[in-house]
């Protein structure tokens, strides 16, 4: 009966998980059944674009038959298992994960997929970014995670996992040991039964808010009152969208997978305070060299820079499904791209790695995540805008357009050279002058 909670439990968290990153799709896409809903890999492919910024080829309409399911759902496989764990450095292997399996709504072959989206996307993503952690990253030991495949992956899947799930595992319960649980001595060990008092979510909203909560009433209050608050504050005041109920962990054995993905979203939000001092002990090191040597001054630059470029893709995507004439558009295109152009001396400046390892803060890793994904908005823009020019010019366009998805598929966006974008560019404006003087 617990088994069937947990895979319960864990549909519905990642239904929220999913939507809250759907809501960001132009147009929003919402997911209500999972298990229905992942089918036809249209949503999918669209959360998987979210995510990565970058677009991807799908089939969709009203009357999509089984064969375009597959399809779509073997684009979104095809693409996962090009991606590189940051902790492995090799490709995702998505073992006995099939299309197919997809497509019947399987759960826990469904679950499995959304799992490892999740902790790549997500916890991996963002756990890679705190430099402290990677020697326990590398390192040979592991946290017990005896729940951490009972549910959501299938058995042939969990040997391949493990050693990725348990290094994100360990960085993430670190930062969580070290940041919020240390100040109040609460003893976290997993993410399980550790979290049924509410007290370690109470003490994750302290520590990147300690106006919000009073660690003395928390203590005093029962299992339900502290996790709705802790819940009800990270959403209303941190914007940390709420995944899980307290009926979901206030029982004997919570679901590891989903206290997770809900910790994880704490990350994008933890503000890297000053060096605290340490007594020369390993844990006394590693926490307190988990901040970075930032000023407080970069690090605000940093946020105030990621507020800038989301709100300019909302702006640029608005302005892409606005009415008007192809020169409106391409006048649109310029005005954004000028602000694009503007700010990537400042990018890449505060993009300068803090660490002796080139390892990015968790701010710098969020607005590299965003420049990234603005600028895969940006060239498809072009490449769309020039595929729309009239007669021989849209020729050129289309060819260009399918130039850019082969490099797609092969290499990902972030990693195509800006020289590349810039021949591509050159190219296209030779063109357009030729067919200006055959005209």
């Amino acid at each position: 009966m617990q088994k069937l909670t947990q895979e319960a439990v864990q549909k519905r968290t990642f239904t929220k998980w999913i939507n809250s990153h759907l809501a960001k799709h132009k147009p929003p896409l919402e997911v209500s059944d999972l298990f229905e809903d992942i089918k036809d890999g249209v949503k999918l492919l669209a959360l998987l674009e979210v995510l990565s910024g970058q677009r991807l080829p799908r089939e969709q309409g009203r009357q999509l038959k089984r064969i375009h399911w597959v399809s779509n759902i073997g684009t979104a496989l095809k693409f996962l298992e090009g991606r590189k764990s940051v902790y492995r450095g090799s490709p995702i292997k998505l073992v006995n994960i099939h299309a197919t399996d997809i497509a019947d709504g399987r759960p826990s072959i469904v679950l499995g997929l959304i799992w490892t989206i999740i902790l790549y996307f997500q916890i991996e993503e963002l756990t890679s970014n705190l430099p402290a952690l990677q020697a326990l990253s590398n390192s040979n030991s592991s946290v017990d995670s005896t729940a951490s495949c009972e549910t959501g992956s299938p058995p042939m899947k969990r040997r391949v996992n493990n050693k990725f799930q348990g290094n994100a595992k360990k960085a993430l319960l670190r930062w969580v040991q070290c940041t919020a649980a240390k100040d109040f001595g609460i003893e976290v060990k997993d993410f399980g039964p550790s979290w049924r008092s509410g007290v370690a979510f109470q003490a994750v909203v302290h520590a990147i808010r300690p106006d919000l909560v009073d660690m003395e009433v928390v203590r005093r209050r029962n299992n339900r009152e502290n996790l709705e608050e802790a819940f009800a504050l990270a959403e209303n005041e941190l914007g940390i969208p709420r995944l899980l109920d307290p009926e979901d962990v206030d029982v004997d054995k919570p679901d590891e997978k989903s206290i997770m993905t809900y910790v994880a979203q704490f990350l994008k939000h933890y503000p890297n305070p000053q060096h605290s001092e340490g007594d020369g002990q390993q844990d006394e090191v590693l926490c307190s060299s988990l901040p970075f040597s930032q000023s407080k001054e970069e690090r605000k630059m940093l946020r105030e820079l990621k507020v800038f470029l989301d709100q300019l893709e909302r702006d640029l995507l608005r302005a892409q499904a606005a009415e008007g004439s192809l020169t409106d558009k391409y006048q649109a295109f310029k005005n954004f791209h000028v602000q694009y152009e503007m700010k990537k001396k400042q990018t890449d400046q505060l993009l300068q790695p803090v660490h002796k390892e080139g390892k990015l803060s968790v701010d710098q890793a969020l607005v590299k995540q965003a420049w990234d994904r603005l600028s895969a908005r940006l060239l498809d823009w072009h490449i769309h805008l020039d595929k729309s020019l009239p007669g021989p010019l849209g020729m050129i366009g289309a060819w260009l357009h399918r130039a850019e998805m082969a490099l797609r598929e092969d290499i990902p966006l972030q990693h195509v050279h800006e020289e590349t974008a810039n021949v591509l560019h050159r190219k296209l404006e030779q063109h357009k002058v030729k067919c200006l003087h055959t005209h």
